[in-house]
């Protein structure tokens, strides 16, 4: 069975409760969250067999984070320690018209902090054959974004599948570096790619083409513009978010392997209890149904949008759903009812 191994940093997420702003807020709810752990727990769920690689401080805060990964069977032997904090993140979450927010506060964390070489690579891939890490990494310091690439490096070199969610954020890359100074290095060795054709092109240092992603004739040549700086990509796909507001998201999804498009049907999505982690249940869908069908990419695509779909209603930032659920999503039940 596949062996997949992710790598990032897992914070401390403190949030506001019943939709309150955070001057209102008297009191904020504890969980544990991050973009790459969370996939890790998405393909623990689905019956995978998965580590997370990730630093964590000597303290009681990370013993907790290190529980969480008990917590969800996400396998965890070959963490490291060190550095003096676990990076935090706060959480507003909108409603109606009001969107969520976000503040950070993970300078100088265990993971920003991490030396480069503190990881024995070849040691951790050796009996993988999936890793995946996303643009946060190499987002918060350049240590980070060093040592990301080591172990891109060593998964290329091992001939280990390599995906990555280009997640941008805004709020991040503080460190004097842009995403196009860093990015495109990493880039470079993917084989399957989430995010969208401008934000991909930006982080390449290429212009953006503001595609239109129901116009599908017109997406292969947008798609290879990408491939052309990729040279190992073999898949990129693309989450179709329509937001009509905090609490009604309109959510499809479309996929390109350098031949055809595919395409998922849009799907409702309302209320929304928790868009948090809704990329990264994306992501997590598509690498199960690419793991367990390869050639089978329609229905990887469905299984990451349904996916995608049942995260929002689920609130913190793991999609605790199970394959059950999925299945039974993709059979066209979205009626909610109580299963008895």
């Amino acid at each position: 069975m596949s062996k997949i191994v992710t790598f990032g940093e897992i914070m401390l997420r403190l949030s506001t409760e019943r939709h309150l702003r955070f001057s209102q807020a008297k009191k904020f709810a504890a969980s544990y969250g991050g973009g790459e752990f969370n996939v890790a727990v998405s393909l623990a769920n689905y019956g995978l067999p998965v580590e997370f690689i990730t630093r964590l401080p000597e303290n009681e805060i990370g013993a907790c984070a290190l529980k969480e990964m008990r917590k969800f069977n996400v396998e965890n032997k070959n963490i490291i320690y060190g550095g003096d904090r676990l990076g935090i993140y706060y959480l507003e979450t909108g409603a109606g018209t009001r969107g969520s927010n976000v503040v950070y506060d993970r300078a100088h964390s265990s993971m920003a902090t991490i030396p480069k070489g503190s990881i024995d690579w070849e040691t951790v891939l050796k009996d993988a054959t999936w890793f995946h890490w996303s643009g946060i990494t190499p987002a918060i310091s350049q240590s980070a974004a060093d040592e990301c690439l080591e172990a891109i490096k060593v998964a290329h070199k091992l001939g280990i599948t390599i995906s990555s969610d280009l997640n941008y954020r805004s709020k991040l890359w503080q460190y004097g570096k842009e995403p196009q100074e860093i990015m495109p290095e990493l880039l470079k060795y993917s084989n399957i790619i989430l995010g969208d054709i401008d934000t991909a092109l930006f982080m390449l240092g290429k212009d953006k083409v503001s595609p239109n992603y129901q116009n599908e004739t017109t997406l292969p040549v947008l798609y290879d513009q990408i491939f052309k700086s990729c040279p190992n990509l073999h898949t990129a796909a693309t989450t179709l978010r329509y937001s009509v507001s905090a609490s009604h998201q309109r959510i499809g999804g479309i996929m390109y392997d350098g031949k055809s498009i595919y395409t998922a049907d849009v799907k409702e999505v309302t209320p929304v209890v928790d868009r948090v982690g809704s990329g990264d249940a994306f992501m997590g869908g598509l690498i199960y149904g690419l793991v367990n069908d390869a050639d089978n990419k329609q229905r990887a695509l469905n299984i990451a949008v349904a996916a995608c779909c049942l995260k929002h209603t689920i609130s913190g930032d793991y999609n605790l759903i199970s394959l059950q659920e999925i299945e039974k999503l993709l059979s066209g039940d979205n009626s909610g009812k109580v299963s008895r």
